[in-house]
């Protein structure tokens, strides 16, 4: 058994995740470990799960949250519109 970083937990089946740097992270659930590693959107302050964007080496949840911090040339979709 491990116990969760986050919340404490002693669970059976936690999982670890292994970071840049050597670091080794412990947690029982998926949304303990996006509440420890994602990162902040540095506009509107959500936690960034999906892809995001990174400008400037800082890190948003969209487009829109770039281009209102002063970002440039992003946009949300690129190509053609879908059917």
């Amino acid at each position: 058994m491990g116990h969760c970083e986050v919340c404490g937990n002693d669970y059976s089946m936690t999982f670890e995740v292994h970071a840049q740097g050597g670091a080794v992270h412990v947690f029982d659930c998926f949304e303990c470990a996006i509440h420890r590693m994602a990162p902040v959107c540095e506009h509107c302050r959500v936690q960034v799960v999906g892809h995001g964007v990174e400008a400037n080496g800082r890190q948003f949840c969209s487009a829109h949250c770039a281009k209102a911090e002063g970002v440039q040339g992003i946009v949300d979709r690129v190509g053609a519109p879908m059917a």
